[in-house]
Formats: C-alpha cells, structure tokens, sequence
C-alpha cells in the first residue's frame, strides 16, 4: 500500500501535467497533494465498492467545483478558469492513481503465485507467533509440524488439524505462515543405507609406563596438566 502510494505522488505531483490558474502559476507539492487526496477519497475502490470518504464518515463531501456551473451567464472568467484547472487536476489524479493500482498489481502478481494446497497435505507451520513454545525464543525452531490440512478458507488461508501443545491455538493460518512438508531421505530414497559406524581397533603392543612427570599444573578446577615422556623398557639408557 505504502509504494503504492509513493507512485501515486510521484505520478501526479512530478512526472504530470503543469496545472496552471488565471494568472498562470504552477502549482507546487505542498499544492497538489491536498488535491490528490482528496481525489483519493471520492474515487470508488474496487474491492469495497464504495469511496474511503462514505466508509470512514458515512457520507461524500462536496467538492468545490459542484457548486460551480458552466452555463452561468454572469459567471466571472476568473471562476470558469478555476473550475476548468479543478477538473484537469482531478480527471488527471484519477488517471494516475489507475496507473499506479494496475502497476502494483502487475507487479505482485509476477512474484507472488497462487499456492497450491489440498486437503489431506501434511505442511509445516511458522513459530513467529507462538509464544508458548518451550526452550529460549532464539533457539526455537522457525517451523513446527506437520499438520494436515483440514479445510481450504479461499486461496488466502487453511484450517489445520494441531496436535499437541497447539491444539488450543486457533486451527486458521494464512498461507504466507505455511510451509509445504517434504519428507525424510528415508522416503524418498528407500536403498539408501548409511554403513554403520566402525570403531577403529585399538594398537596391540607392549605397555607403556610414566617415567617422569615434566611439568605440573594446576587450573580453578584442580585438574593436572601433565606431560610426559615415554620409554620402552628394552630401549631405556
């Protein structure tokens, strides 16, 4: 919402046509985004059908230029200018704010794709919002599960079936917090045997003894560091 926004200004206040009065002044930002804003307010939403302005107070504020008419025959030149100016600023932020939507929206639409969920998928659920979770919070795993999909709520949100110490969680998630569960190499890949671990044997030979301590050392937790020099009995001089 916030870039799309940015676009909007950028469209209608930088890159758009010169909006000039009767005594030719161009008008600046400080000029242009209050009529901007209100553009925005009185313009129809596709998703709600209705204009911010009837949704936040309940009714559509009067413009200036309702009050103005064209036909009038005593209308001073100074009024049909302004009025002419009003109408340019607003058919032109209408035009811009239909541009910067449709470019949000060709632009999520490239990097977002439609997951592809069923009922019965077993998938992994993100643990930002569990705060319930046992253990330090930066050790925690990012992803819990799985869970088998219950329902499909839209394309937007499923409805999971928790176990364990999530069950009293709301079973509803959107989809940007679920993850597709993969499962283990030992599914996926039957043959595949790791060889046990060997240990290596040990060396047969004669026993060996301590000499002579060289060197003796104490730490905090009272343990010797010792080290030693060590001679065959056969080969001692």
């Amino acid at each position: 919402m916030i870039q799309t926004i940015k676009d909007m200004i950028r469209r209608f206040c930088a890159y758009g046509i010169e909006s000039k009065d009767y005594y030719g002044f161009t008008h600046d930002w400080c000029t242009l985004i209050p009529a901007l804003e209100l553009a925005y307010k009185t313009s129809i939403t596709s998703s709600t059908g209705k204009t911010p302005g009837m949704l936040e107070k309940g009714w559509n504020p009067r413009l200036p230029y309702d009050t103005l008419k064209k036909d009038l025959v005593d209308m001073h030149p100074k009024e049909r200018s302004f009025k002419i100016m009003l109408d340019k600023a607003r058919h032109y932020a209408n035009r811009c704010m239909q541009y910067s939507f449709k470019y949000a929206k060709e632009r999520c639409d490239k990097s977002h794709k439609p997951p592809e969920f069923e009922v019965g998928d077993l998938v992994l659920v993100s643990t930002i919002n569990f705060n319930n979770i046992k253990g330090p919070k930066k050790l925690k795993d990012s992803f819990t599960g799985p869970f088998m999909i219950k329902a499909l709520h839209g394309p937007n949100a499923v409805q999971l079936e928790l176990t364990g110490e999530l069950m009293k969680k709301r079973p509803a998630f959107p989809v940007s917090l679920i993850e597709p569960y993969s499962s283990c190499e030992k599914d996926l890949f039957p043959l595949r045997n790791k060889p046990p671990l060997e240990i290596p044997p040990l060396e047969e030979g004669e026993e060996k003894k301590i000499v002579k301590l060289l060197e003796e050392r104490r730490t905090r937790n009272k343990r010797k560091g010792i080290t030693c020099k060590v001679y065959k009995p056969n080969s001692r001089r």
